[in-house]
């Protein structure tokens, strides 16, 4: 195969803000604008003053939501599970729940980054600015997420070096989801849209780089799409099944894409007013580009929720999966696992834990896929009505294998994060803080090796 003679392309950093500035900035602006007049006059969002990074938070799918499907090709360090400076808002009912709500916020940051391109050699660092605006319009339940709803949150984010302008770039996340209730029937839907452009792996939960794309490990382009279905039938008062379509695209332009699309079904029984258990399976496909070979896999899964008080949830899911390849390679078997907790143990502090372990293509080695072992922990304490002090960690071991036979996959990365934050609510509408972001990539192939510090300062006015 061709690519085994270089094995370590040539990095290359071009401009892409100037093909797209003009038109870009004009669209946010329009949308920005056209949505704030058109919401005038409707109910805002009933939102507790939070500090200044968002404060986005996943639907309340299942009795206790499982973390989300990967929506990164970096694995799962997914924070949509997890509040970043601010309350989770997801059990606090909607004051109006039949009413249309909006809410319009603003972020500008301004950050030190002493390795921009996170490169092994040749460090370069930089000042960068991000403005990013956020709008978030729905009806219905769209906070408590009990009651049936529709919300759409759209978050561009606008990156401006000061030495590498030829760097600066805008990147568009939208997220939209919604809930309806029938007799014995609740559907539950969301879809991402991602467009990213840069080294990190940017949500409307999060944009200060916690998740890095260590995979392709250099600024590049990212289109990803991720829908996930959820159909969950009432059978007895204590049987219920659950109904799950997840389809995930990652397109990348300059790299390989791939497409996952999977199916699942289970059987959960409410063993005591605290504990649901569950078992059954899921089975899906796995498109790759060419000269890759697409894949089969097929999962069975125990699951269990947990809900002690309203101080402590907890979501947990272990399973084999048994994944086959398009060609001569042999099956391969490995564990799945994923769990989610909450707990709050007094009134303003907030602990969050995630983890797992997806199998997701690489989308810079040809014929492999890696297996992404990884935990999150964030740690949240108000004090004083006004101080919001946080700590975000994370650990993600990717174990590399091949697809094909003749293929040598020799790659294993273990990366950590690490951002301690304090936010200050100034008055009801603006809120600042500092953060100190460390991140390092400790690789097998000292090529992909990298560590980054970033310093950041941040405000956010909210309408």
């Amino acid at each position: 195969m061709q690519w085994h003679s270089c094995p370590f392309p040539t990095r290359t950093f071009t401009g892409k803000f100037a093909r797209s500035t003009g038109v870009g900035l004009a669209l946010i602006a329009g949308i920005f604008i056209a949505s704030t007049f058109a919401a005038r006059g409707e109910n805002p969002v009933p939102e507790e003053p939070l500090p200044s990074s968002a404060d986005y938070t996943s639907a309340q799918t299942d009795l206790v939501p499982p973390p989300p499907t990967p929506t990164n090709p970096f694995g799962t360090l997914d924070l949509k599970n997890l509040t970043i400076g601010g309350e989770n808002v997801s059990n606090v009912s909607s004051a109006e729940p039949r009413r249309f709500h909006y809410s319009l916020r603003l972020t500008v940051r301004g950050v030190y980054d002493d390795n921009i391109f996170i490169t092994n050699t040749n460090r370069i660092s930089d000042y960068y600015f991000a403005i990013e605006p956020m709008i978030t319009v729905g009806f219905g339940d769209i906070e408590g997420r009990g009651g049936n709803y529709i919300r759409l949150d759209y978050l561009p984010s606008i990156i401006l070096f000061v030495d590498h302008s030829n760097e600066d770039a805008i990147s568009n996340l939208i997220h939209l989801e919604g809930r309806y209730q029938f007799s014995r029937l609740t559907l539950t839907l969301s879809q991402d849209v991602d467009i990213l452009d840069g080294a990190n792996l940017n949500s409307t939960l999060d944009t200060t780089g916690l998740l890095a794309n260590v995979d392709v490990s250099t600024p590049t382009r990212l289109n990803l799409f991720v829908t996930r279905l959820r159909a969950n039938y009432d059978l007895t008062g204590k049987v219920f099944l659950i109904g799950e379509f997840d389809a995930s695209i990652y397109d990348y332009p300059d790299f390989i894409s791939s497409e996952i699309i999977s199916g699942g079904v289970y059987i959960n029984y409410i063993w005591t007013p605290k504990v649901t258990v569950g078992i059954g399976g899921t089975a899906g496909y796995d498109f790759v580009d060419s000269p890759n070979p697409d894949q089969t896999f097929e999962q069975v899964n125990v699951r269990l929720s947990y809900q002690a008080t309203g101080k402590l949830n907890l979501y947990a899911s272990a399973g084999v999966e048994f994944r086959q390849f398009d060609g001569n390679r042999s099956e391969r078997t490995s564990p799945t696992f994923e769990l989610g907790a909450m707990y709050r143990p007094f009134d303003g502090t907030t602990i969050t834990l995630s983890a797992g372990t997806p199998i997701l293509n690489s989308g810079f080695f040809p014929a492999q896929d890696f297996q992404a072992t990884n935990v999150v922990l964030r740690i949240q304490q108000r004090l004083l009505q006004r101080i919001y002090l946080g700590l975000a960690a994370g650990y993600e071991n990717s174990d590399y294998f091949a697809t094909s036979t003749g293929v040598n996959a020799t790659r294993n990365d273990d990366y950590y994060f690490v951002e301690p934050s304090i936010d200050v609510l100034i008055t009801r509408f603006l809120s600042a803080g500092v953060y100190y972001l460390h991140r390092r990539d400790d690789s097998s192939i000292a090529f992909f090796s990298f560590y980054d510090n970033q310093v950041g300062v941040r405000a956010t006015v909210r309408f």
